[in-house]
């Protein structure tokens, strides 16, 4: 029997057990901030946490896309690679385009993060269309594309780094506005984007149907592979602005970044409510989830957890907050 009292104001039952069930990593983060707080010192310093937002910018940015992706019945395993190669391409074109000048114009390094966004664009159309056609799916499209794309990478950079930027581009990674980071800026205007499209548009509407009942999404006249190519190209390009930012912060292209990203990125949206099996989850969500993560590696941090465990304590306690999450999702 589900415990429920009476709200005065609005004369409605609050519901108890579906509380837990919409809030319960954010319960969780909180109680896991109140523990670092009180035995890690400066946690709780703003520039602590202006730097683990800024830690979890990229990874975030990335997983607001990964979580529509999974919410249409998708997933893509690419990501890291993505990252890596999107770095490398921004890095190459501004070398080709200024021939080498110690000092490439602006409007060359827009060109140059165009150009990786829309290699990253016709990635996730590639996928899009082996799902579509031939009925690749695409944990296996995108798994294939995770080797080929770090063999790009690879080639790309002749395996070295490959440095050919202004020296201002470190600013996109590293500077800051007002004492905020700019990777911080943009994971908010990531954030507000992909909310408005998933809750406030037509098109995130037909995301939660074709992830719902894709038969009966199609029969409702949704075209569900174009929504389905929309998300996975979507997700591609955020990993490349992930990879611009990387790019920025190192002031190079390296193909060895980002590796295992994805499943950092997916473990986010995981423990942020987002149902594999699709149909359900939200940015929100994913926000909360990806933040756990960031304040959980800046605790361990300040706890002097040796780095090898730190790997350990991370997946046990992702595992765990999983476990709650499903357990509250069941009352």
């Amino acid at each position: 029997m589900t415990t429920a009292t009476i709200d005065p104001t609005t004369n409605r039952g609050f519901n108890v057990a579906e509380f837990l069930r919409r809030h319960s990593m954010l319960l969780i983060l909180a109680a896991f901030y109140v523990l670092v707080a009180s035995t890690a010192r400066n946690f709780m310093t703003l520039d602590n946490q202006l730097n683990i937002l800024r830690s979890i910018a990229v990874p975030g940015i990335i997983a607001f896309g990964m979580t529509l992706l999974i919410i249409v019945g998708e997933i893509d395993l690419s990501v890291g690679s993505m990252v890596a190669v999107s770095g490398c391409v921004t890095a190459w074109t501004v070398k080709f385009l200024s021939n080498g000048a110690l000092e490439p114009s602006a409007l060359i390094v827009v060109i140059a993060m165009f150009a990786a966004m829309a290699c990253a664009a016709a990635v996730g159309i590639l996928n899009g269309l082996l799902r579509q056609k031939i009925g690749v799916p695409t944990f296996i499209s995108s798994l294939a594309m995770m080797a080929a794309l770090a063999g790009a990478a690879n080639l790309i950079t002749g395996g070295a780094p490959l440095e050919s930027f202004p020296s201002w581009y470190y600013v996109i990674g590293s500077g800051r506005i007002f004492h905020v980071p700019v990777p911080v800026y943009l994971l908010t205007i990531a954030f507000f984007a992909t909310t408005i499209l998933s809750k406030y548009t037509a098109f995130g509407r037909e995301i939660y149907a074709v992830g719902g009942n894709i038969e009966a999404a199609r029969l409702s006249g949704i075209n569900v592979w174009r929504t389905k190519t929309i998300c996975l190209m979507l997700t591609c390009v955020l990993a490349a602005i992930g990879g611009i930012i990387i790019s920025s912060l190192i002031n190079s292209g390296n193909s060895t970044v980002a590796r295992g990203l994805e499943l950092e990125v997916i473990s986010a949206c995981i423990i942020g409510g987002v149902s594999l099996f699709g149909g359900k989850g939200s940015i929100w969500g994913t926000f909360v989830g990806v933040l756990f993560l960031g304040v959980l590696l800046n605790a361990m941090t300040l706890w002097g957890f040796n780095p090898y465990a730190q790997q350990v304590v991370t997946g046990v306690l992702i595992l765990g907050a999983v476990f709650v999450n499903f357990a509250i999702d069941r009352l």
